[in-house]
């Protein structure tokens, strides 16, 4: 299955849940969408399974073979799979440009890198899958430190992970650390994932 590029909201009201982490698209109408969206019924466990999946899919806006393939990958590292997994959907490099805030969501953080505007130590990587190591530099290249939706996306920020430090004056940041369970995601279950790969 190729990316989902169709409308994000629609999928945060079919799911019951932000993808954005905004919360914005749940506030007028917290339901799903469709004729008949009101009228939800109840999940059985896989659909309850699935439906976790999709949540996280959908919310770092990977593909199904690129998600397996994380999955698979963290199921060899020490360590809970679950926590294991959503680590290394953090240390990829177009979601923590969007943690950093030079981009308003992730899907115009995979635009910025995809179009050559990201350094990684100072080097130029157009990967949005690359993953990043703790002590590595995320940087803007000098043409696109005013870039205009770079600009907006740094003045609507308000609050960047700990686990991530910024430097204002050069519009750089570094990956200090991979993040702890319980600074991302907290309404995930991921064990919920495993579950439904080890079914």
């Amino acid at each position: 299955m190729s990316r989902y590029t169709g409308p994000s909201w629609k999928i945060s009201r079919r799911l019951g849940y932000s993808i954005s982490e905004t919360g914005r698209e749940l506030k007028k109408r917290p339901f799903p969408p469709g004729q008949h969206g009101q009228r939800r019924s109840k999940l059985s466990d896989y659909g309850q399974q699935l439906q976790e999946k999709q949540k996280v899919r959908y919310t770092y806006g990977v593909s199904e073979k690129q998600f397996l393939k994380t999955f698979n990958e963290a199921k060899n590292m020490s360590g809970v799979h679950g926590e294991n997994f959503i680590k290394l959907l953090e240390s990829r490099l177009d979601n923590v440009v969007y943690r950093l805030g030079f981009a308003l969501t992730r899907a115009q953080a995979r635009q910025l890198v995809n179009h050559g505007h990201i350094l990684v130590d100072g080097k130029k990587v157009d990967i949005p899958s690359y993953r990043l190591v703790p002590g590595q530099t995320v940087s803007l290249k000098e043409a696109s430190a005013n870039l205009k939706v770079v600009e907006q996306a740094l003045e609507a920020i308000v609050l960047r992970k700990e686990f991530l430090s910024y430097d204002e004056t050069k519009k750089a940041g570094t990956f200090v650390r991979y993040p702890e369970r319980s600074e991302v995601l907290p309404e995930i279950k991921e064990n919920l994932i495993v579950e439904y790969y080890n079914r």
